[in-house]
């Protein structure tokens, strides 16, 4: 990677992308009456994440790797070990080897309860299909593949107020205890590293209305983009960069 690589600058131009996209599709929506389908769309990204995805792909080709081995809007994807396939949000592949496959995932406000749950176990069964396919040899021989996980969180009042639970037979691990949704996927994405079910993860916060102007910011230093994007560049440049087999 090149060492003047801009990280905050090429993120900022991302967060801006996802809440410009996020804004045109809410006001389209608005005028065809379908609001309901923009509050689905709201949750789970779509296009709003390209700008991530973008980012990545520049990333990925800096480290060496060819065009015609990234896969991003189609062929995304890969053969699961509980279900037949899966659909990924980003792939390297070279010469039959899977060398990279990334979730980029998002959710705004109000209703972060409603959906907290469905984005962990999503992230947790996609990780744990993937690595038991993986050593059935479904998909690789020797490479193994690195896995990554992206979230950006909407940073508002209802993302850091704290938060209640439910203990109605047994206590909950002490850091969950009025934890806002803003400090529990803080603590989701720390926790899939650890648990070894994603390489690196990066978690980032961001305001609706000052992210248009890109603004955002990361509250674990552990988490980071930098760090995620420093240790995807590394594998790409070892597996999947153009002099390699």
């Amino acid at each position: 990677m090149n060492d003047r690589f801009d990280f905050q600058k090429r993120v900022s131009g991302a967060v801006s992308h996802y809440w410009k996209t996020r804004r045109n599709q809410t006001k389209k929506q608005s005028v065809s009456g379908k609001s309901d389908q923009g509050a689905r769309r709201a949750v789970t990204g779509g296009a709003q994440m390209y700008g991530f995805i973008q980012l990545i792909c520049e990333l990925v080709i800096e480290a060496g790797v060819e065009q015609k081995n990234i896969f991003l809007k189609k062929s995304l994807e890969l053969p699961g070990f509980f279900r037949p396939t899966k659909e990924w949000d980003f792939l390297v592949v070279k010469n039959g080897q899977l060398v990279i496959a990334l979730e980029v995932k998002s959710q705004v406000g109000p209703s972060f309860g409603n959906n907290f749950n469905n984005r962990t176990e999503e992230a947790i069964g996609s990780a744990l299909d993937l690595w038991t396919a993986f050593r059935e040899g479904a998909f690789n021989k020797t490479v193994k593949p690195w896995i990554g996980y992206l979230f950006l969180l909407e940073d508002c009042e209802a993302s850091r107020k704290p938060e209640r639970v439910k203990e109605p037979h047994f206590k909950v691990f002490p850091e969950f205890v009025n934890a806002s949704y803003s400090r529990r996927y803080e603590l989701f994405c720390r926790k899939l590293i650890r648990e070894r079910h994603y390489n690196v993860a990066s978690f980032i916060l961001s305001d609706r209305q000052k992210g248009l102007k890109g603004e955002y910011n990361e509250p674990a230093d552990d988490l980071t983009f930098e760090i995620f994007a420093r240790s995807l560049v590394t594998h790409a440049s070892v597996y999947g960069a153009s002099n390699t087999k």
